[in-house]
């Protein structure tokens, strides 16, 4: 490989790891260094989030979303490198999911997470959409010979938002999916069959 293209996928690979955007800008120049890709990992929020934008620029960093959690489900990002970013909530639903009690949404004292009654049924329904479950048929024990609906029997709406059909194979209603992330919680196969996308709001 040559010089010049090695040197060009390293900055490439660095612009993500190692180089504050101002260096590259100087390494590079402005056109060029704008052109680099960009990654953006997309985080779960918690419920009654903000599109995403709006909520960075709300959230003031002070935790009591996660004071509030019953379950201990929120995490803070950790990303000096991301001043907006980092140390704002999110969640791992394979490590703990959300249990949709709402205490975090109406603990906020920002906005940045909307206030959700917990009445266990269309409020929430209609009010949360945290991302979206999607299952790998490639490696759902259900799908592939052996009986299990483990996920269907964790969803807090089963039979609305995740339903079981021969075999207990397990479908998602896209619309009714709120992203608690408690059937990919569940999942007892490794890797898990059934993850949750969060929702790409802009």
């Amino acid at each position: 490989m040559k010089r010049r293209v090695f040197f060009r996928y390293f900055l490439m690979v660095s612009s993500v790891v190692f180089f504050p955007s101002q260096w590259l800008e100087k390494l590079l120049g402005t056109a060029e260094a704008a052109a680099l890709p960009k990654p953006k990992k997309v985080y779960l929020r918690p419920p009654g989030a903000l599109p995403e934008e709006k909520f960075l620029a709300t959230c003031i960093n002070c935790h009591r979303c996660g004071q509030a959690c019953p379950s201990d489900c929120i995490k803070y990002i950790h990303d000096p490198l991301n001043p907006v970013a980092h140390d704002t909530p999110y969640i791992v639903p394979r490590e703990k999911a959300c249990i949709l009690c709402m205490k975090c949404t109406q603990a906020c004292p920002s906005g940045a997470l909307q206030p959700v009654a917990d009445d266990e049924g269309e409020t929430i329904l209609k009010h949360v959409k945290m991302g979206t479950a999607v299952v790998d048929t490639n490696i759902c024990n259900s799908y592939n010979g052996y009986t299990c609906g483990v996920c269907v029997r964790a969803c807090p709406f089963s039979g609305v938002a995740l339903k079981a059909e021969t075999w207990e194979r397990p479908v998602v209603m896209e619309d009714k999916c709120v992203g608690c992330g408690l059937c990919e919680q569940s999942c007892i196969h490794y890797p898990q069959a059934i993850r949750v996308v969060p929702i790409r709001k802009a």
